[in-house]
């Protein structure tokens, strides 16, 4: 049986109008953020995840982890990757869009 090819937007339309699914996407948001902005910053850097680790005096699995998104790094471990990718690190709060308090 050969099965049917299905473009990931199709299927993302599809996911979109289960409640579950919206719950869960946004709430896997910052961690797939924070794995973002950390990539863009080695890519701008122009560094592979080895030359990361060695510039932080860490391992590549290291790096590897926090760019996966799957670990919350701490304040320090990011402050290490700014300095290894010679950018600054910029933590700041923002209003959640739930009206004023």
């Amino acid at each position: 049986m050969k099965s049917k090819f299905i473009p990931v937007e199709e299927s993302f339309k599809q996911w979109k109008k289960d409640p579950k699914y919206v719950a869960a996407y946004e709430s896997l948001a910052k961690e797939f953020g924070l794995a973002s902005a950390l990539i863009e910053a080695r890519s701008r850097a122009d560094m592979t995840q080895e030359q990361v680790a060695e510039a932080m005096g860490t391992t590549q699995a290291v790096v590897a982890r926090l760019e996966s998104g799957k670990v919350l790094p701490s304040t320090r471990t990011l402050e290490r990757f700014a300095k290894a990718t010679r950018t600054r690190l910029r933590i700041r709060f923002e209003p959640d869009g739930e009206g004023a308090h």
